[in-house]
């Protein structure tokens, strides 16, 4: 890559990075993204100027990715990607005309995200709930994360992200800071306010460190508890419930949403709860029970 062109892919980052507010993992993937496309237009071995990129070559980038059976998810965001780019280097003066402006990407299929069933939900933190009894530290927050996630829905990256000034156990709220920076905030129960304190007076200080700083949920070593020990967390604890099935995080975040909706929760309340910009994102959640569906038509219908 000549040096013009990393000079340009280091602002697109810098600009990512703090005018975008962009995580680490999105600003991996826009440059992954770039990187592939740049190997494709420079596969004669001559670099193109960006300034003579057409349509119709991420067209051609992205017919290549789809015959080689590229998920039409995976397409769609590498389509946002080039979008994202070219739309930046029109406004800072890299490009004059931006080639991405008629580029569609296929739409991506809506499947239903995999849930617990809320007995599952709730032998998942009766595990972790015995698990505690010992009163080893880990144990303590293990049962605190586990109790949080399934309580707020929030992202692994946000809980993780958590500092012991954004917990207000008065009012059973936490500070998130989501996407884009923008901030929110998120109730929670009695259970998760009791392993949470549970925590922070018997396990927290018996693992906290010079160089824990604020961080709320820390590692056996005292640092920042990192997202893929909550994935690992998750994954471990789910396997003592039988047959429920294998999530992540993620998975307790679905199901904590798909179980307020079963609840009779306000869909804007819940896109308000999980941090969704567009409502159509939480709609994805309304998979609810045919019986309770059907136990509202009989209450609301006057010839059910």
């Amino acid at each position: 890559m000549s040096a013009s062109r990393q000079a340009t892919v280091d602002a697109f980052e810098r600009h990512l990075r703090a005018e975008r507010g962009r995580s680490p993992h999105t600003v991996r993937a826009y440059l992954a993204d770039l990187r592939d496309l740049f190997a494709h237009l420079d596969g004669d071995g001559d670099e193109t100027p960006l300034a003579e990129v057409r349509l119709a070559d991420l067209r051609e980038w992205l017919g290549v990715l789809a015959a080689g059976g590229a998920a039409r998810s995976t397409i769609a965001r590498r389509s946002a990607s080039l979008r994202t780019f070219f739309g930046w280097a029109v406004r800072a003066d890299h490009v004059d005309i931006d080639p991405s402006l008629r580029l569609v990407a296929p739409k991506r299929h809506r499947t239903l995200p995999p849930v617990l069933a809320k007995d599952d939900a709730v032998g998942l933190l009766d595990v972790a709930a015995v698990a505690a009894d010992d009163d080893d530290p880990v144990h303590l927050r293990n049962r605190a994360v586990l109790e949080l996630l399934y309580a707020t829905g929030v992202r692994v990256g946000e809980l993780t992200g958590l500092d012991v000034d954004d917990l207000d156990l008065e009012i059973d709220v936490i500070r998130v800071i989501g996407k884009g920076d923008k901030e929110r905030r998120v109730p929670f129960g009695r259970p998760a306010r009791e392993a949470l304190h549970a925590w922070l007076q018997r396990g927290r200080p018996r693992l906290v460190v010079a160089g824990s700083g604020a961080a709320l949920f820390l590692g056996r070593r005292g640092g920042r508890l990192d997202p893929r020990q909550v994935r690992t967390l998750v994954h471990d604890m789910l396997a003592h419930v039988p047959d429920a099935p294998d999530l992540g995080p993620h998975g307790l975040r679905h199901s904590a949403a798909t179980h307020l909706l079963e609840g009779g929760a306000d869909l804007r309340m819940v896109q308000e709860l999980l941090g969704h910009a567009s409502l159509s994102t939480t709609q994805i959640y309304t998979h609810v029970s045919i019986e309770r569906l059907t136990s509202s038509y009989v209450q609301a219908h006057p010839r059910a």
